[in-house]
C-alpha cells in the first residue's frame, strides 16, 4: 500500500534514532540549499550535465583510439590496463566520497572530484609512455568516483523532491549520450587530429563546468562543525577503508585476468578470490566495531529500500552491461559489419536508454512514487532480454532493432529513478552515503557480470567449435577478435561457424535475462514511497517540524559534548 507520508516524516520513521554522523561531539548544520533562481538552475545543470558527460565520454571514447595508442607506444600488453586501472580507482574511493560528501561542503567536494578528474586527463593528454597513461587512468579515476555521485547530490539538495526526477534522469541520460558519442569522437580526434584529444576534450567542459559551480551553486548543504582535525579523521573509519580497497582491486584483478590472461583455476586467481574473501569478511568486522562511523553503517543497510535498491542496480546493471558489450559483437561477427556500422546499429539502445530515462523522469514527478516504475523496468527489461536471446544468424533489421528498444525502455524507466531512494528513504544526513553506496555497488557490478558473460561466451563458443568444426583450432578463433573471426573458415564452414558464434553470444544473453528476473526482487520488498507533498499540510506545520527537528539535534549534539568531557 502506497505511502502518505511525506519525505521528512519517512525519514523520521525510517531512522527513529538521528543518526550521530560525528559521533555526538560536533553539531551539524543543514541550511537550506533550494536555488530559486531558474536561470542558475540551468546553467548549474548544464554544468552538471557536462561534467557526468565527460565522466561517461572517458569511459568510451578509447575504444577506437586503442589501436593508435597501442602502436605508437607499442603497448599492446597493457590494453587492458587502460581502463581497468581507471576503474579500480574508480571502485576504491567511491565510498571514500560518501564521507567527504556527507560532512563538508557538497559544492566544493565536487569541485575537488573534478579537479582531480582533470588532472587525470591532463596526464594521459600529455603521456609520453604507455606507463604515464595508466597513471593518468588512475588518476582520473580517483576524480571520476566523485562526480556521479556528487551531480545527484547537488540535484537532491538544491531542487524540491517533486521535480528532482526529472533532473536525475537527465544526468543519467548523459550516460547514452556519452555512449553513442564516444567511439565517434574517438575514431574522429585519432583519424583527424590526435588521440590526445581523446583527454584534452575533458579540460574546457571541465572548466566551463567548475566556473558554473562556483558562481551559481551555493554553499552548502550539510557541514560538521566543532572537531578538531583529528577527530574529522576518524570518522572516515580508516581501519575499514585500510581492507576494504585491497578486497576490491583483488576482486577487480581475479576477475580482470581470470579466463584471459591466466585460467581460472591458475593459483594466482585463486588467491586473489581467497584475499578477497578473507579481506571482506575482516571489513565487515570492522563495520560492526566502528558502528556509527563505519564505511557502510548498518543502519543504512538494513533499510529495506536501500538493499532492495542495491539488489535491483546490481542485477538489472549487470543485465544492462552485458548487452553493451556483447551486442556490438553479435553485429560484427555474426552480420559481418564494421566497428563504426556496429556502432550506428548499436543506436536503438543507446538513444532509446536517453529517451526513456527522461520519460522515468517525468513519470516519476507525475505519479509521485519510483517503486512501481523499477517493477515495470525490471518486467519490460526481462523481455527485452529474452527477446534480444532469439536473435539467429538471419535475423533481419526489424527484430533487433525492435528488441533493442524494448530493452531500453526497460533500463531507462529504472536507472535514473532508482537513485530517488537514496533521497527518500533515509534520514538527510544519510542520503550522500546511500548515493554513494547505490552507485558503489553497480560500478562494481558491472565488472563482476562482464567476467561472468566472458566466462560463458568464451567456453560455449570453444565447445561449439568443437562439435561443429573440430578442425579449426580455438586459439585462431580467441585470437581473432569477432572483426577477423571469419578469416578462420573456408566458405563451407562459414555457415556452421556463424551458428557457433550466435548461439554462443545467446547462451551469454541468458545470463543477462536470468539477472532481469532477479532484478524484480529489489522493487517487489521496496515501499511505496511518496515523492509528492502531504496535501493540506501547510507552512506553519512544516516550520514546526523542522524546528523541533533542530531542537532535537541541538539536545543531542548538547548531550554527547557533555559525555565527551566526562570521559574527558
Amino acid at each position: 500500500m502506497a505511502s502518505d507520508h511525506t519525505a521528512s516524516s519517512r525519514s523520521s520513521r525510517d531512522s527513529p534514532e538521528e543518526p550521530k554522523t560525528a559521533n555526538s561531539a560536533a553539531e551539524t548544520k543543514k541550511p537550506e540549499n533550494e536555488m530559486s533562481s531558474v536561470w542558475k538552475l540551468v546553467l548549474v545543470t548544464i554544468a552538471l550535465a557536462s561534467a557526468v558527460f565527460c565522466m561517461s565520454l572517458d569511459a568510451t571514447i578509447l575504444a577506437t583510439a586503442i589501436p593508435k595508442i597501442t602502436t605508437e607506444f607499442d603497448s599492446l600488453g597493457d590494453v587492458a590496463w587502460y581502463g581497468s586501472s581507471y576503474l579500480f580507482t574508480t571502485c576504491a574511493v567511491q565510498l571514500l566520497f560518501g564521507k567527504l560528501y556527507t560532512f563538508y561542503s557538497t559544492k566544493w567536494m565536487f569541485l575537488l572530484g573534478l579537479l582531480v578528474f582533470e588532472i587525470g586527463s591532463l596526464v594521459c593528454g600529455l603521456a609520453p609512455n604507455s606507463t604515464a597513461l595508466i597513471i593518468g587512468r588512475s588518476i582520473a579515476g580517483l576524480g571520476g568516483a566523485g562526480i556521479f555521485s556528487g551531480a545527484i547530490i547537488i540535484i537532491a539538495t538544491a531542487l524540491p523532491l517533486r521535480i528532482r526526477p526529472i533532473y536525475t534522469g537527465l544526468l543519467a541520460s548523459m550516460h547514452g549520450v556519452a555512449s553513442v558519442a564516444g567511439p565517434i569522437l574517438g575514431g574522429a580526434f585519432t583519424d583527424h587530429v590526435t588521440w590526445r584529444w581523446c583527454f584534452y576534450i575533458n579540460l574546457p567542459f571541465g572548466g566551463l563546468t567548475a566556473i558554473f559551480v562556483v558562481l551559481f551553486l551555493p554553499s552548502n548543504n550539510t557541514l560538521i562543525t566543532g572537531l578538531d582535525w583529528k577527530e574529522q579523521l576518524k570518522q572516515f573509519d580508516l581501519p575499514g577503508t585500510f581492507f576494504l580497497v585491497p578486497a576490491v582491486i583483488c576482486l577487480l584483478l581475479a576477475l580482470q585476468w581470470g579466463g584471459s590472461a591466466y585460467p581460472w583455476s591458475n593459483g594466482r586467481i585463486v588467491a586473489l578470490f581467497v584475499l578477497f574473501g578473507v579481506l571482506f569478511i575482516i571489513f565487515l568486522g570492522v563495520q560492526v566495531l566502528q558502528k556509527d562511523r563505519a564505511t557502510i553503517p548498518f543502519r543504512i543497510m538494513k533499510n529495506r529500500n536501500i538493499w532492495g535498491a542495491v539488489w535491483y542496480v546490481v542485477f538489472l546493471g549487470g543485465a544492462m552491461f552485458i548487452f553493451t558489450y556483447y551486442l556490438p559483437i553479435w553485429f560484427q561477427a555474426v552480420k559481418g559489419v564494421s566497428a563504426t556500422q556496429s556502432g550506428i546499429d548499436n543506436l536503438p539502445s543507446l538513444i532509446g536508454l536517453v529517451i526513456f530515462s527522461l520519460i522515468g523522469g517525468a513519470l516519476a514527478s507525475a505519479i509521485g512514487y519510483y517503486t512501481p516504475l523499477l517493477l515495470v523496468s525490471s518486467v519490460i527489461t526481462t523481455i527485452g532480454s529474452g527477446m534480444l536471446s532469439t536473435l539467429e544468424v538471419n535475423s533481419s533489421i526489424g527484430y533487433w532493432f525492435g528488441y533493442q528498444v524494448l530493452l531500453s525502455a526497460g533500463g531507462g524507466l529504472g536507472a535514473q529513478n532508482v537513485m530517488l531512494v537514496a533521497q527518500v528513504a533515509v534520514a538527510p544526513e544519510e542520503m550522500a552515503m546511500a548515493t554513494s553506496i547505490l552507485i558503489f555497488t553497480q560500478t562494481l557490478s558491472t565488472s563482476v557480470f562482464l567476467a561472468v558473460g566472458q566466462s560463458v561466451f568464451q567456453n560455449r563458443l570453444a565447445a561449439n567449435l568443437a562439435s561443429t568444426i573440430p578442425e579449426i583450432g580455438e586459439l585462431s578463433v580467441a585470437q581473432s577478435g569477432a572483426t577477423g573471426f571469419r578469416d578462420n573458415f573456408s566458405a563451407s564452414q562459414l555457415p556452421l561457424a556463424l551458428q557457433a558464434y550466435n548461439e554462443a553470444l545467446v547462451q551469454t544473453f541468458y545470463v543477462a535475462v536470468a539477472t532481469s528476473v532477479l532484478s524484480l526482487v529489489g522493487p517487489i520488498f521496496m515501499e511505496w514511497l511518496s515523492l509528492k507533498e502531504k496535501p493540506g499540510k501547510n507552512e506553519d506545520e512544516e516550520a514546526s517540524q523542522s524546528a523541533a527537528a533542530t531542537d532535537q539535534r541541538d539536545e543531542k549534539a548538547s548531550m554527547g559534548s557533555d559525555h565527551a568531557k566526562a570521559d574527558a
